[in-house]
């Protein structure tokens, strides 16, 4: 028993320490995708967007609350992004900000080269 909680303690100890050490992910990257999200009703009346934008190793989705206009984010226009684990901020080339929820994360794999064999 005392193994086991020893293995648990180490394995918790690595996650935390991991995860105080992430930093920001800031960087420009062409927007791949812009979407409305989900439906508006009496309570939430504003309509939610979501952004899809790649790094240099993820695809994120980021949802937006706030009131934009989607004329301001053209597909495969160069957004500036900022990630802070779930936090988004989002700013197009106009100086437009906007604050996101990341709701999707896909790792992206190594590019392949050559023919498939």
């Amino acid at each position: 028993m005392r193994k086991r909680n020893g293995v648990l303690l180490v394995v918790v100890a690595a996650v935390l320490s991991s995860a105080a050490g992430a930093e920001k992910q800031k960087g420009t990257a062409p927007l791949k995708d812009f979407q409305p999200a989900g439906t508006t009703d009496k309570k939430n009346k504003t309509q939610q967007f979501d952004f899809i934008f790649d790094t240099t190793d993820h695809e994120y989705t980021c949802r937006t609350k706030s009131k934009i206009k989607a004329t301001d984010y053209p597909v495969g226009s160069e957004i500036r992004y900022q990630v802070d684990n779930d936090k988004g901020k989002l700013k197009n080339a106009s100086g437009k900000e906007t604050n996101c929820t990341i709701v999707r994360v896909e790792q992206l794999g190594p590019t392949r080269t050559g023919s498939p064999q």
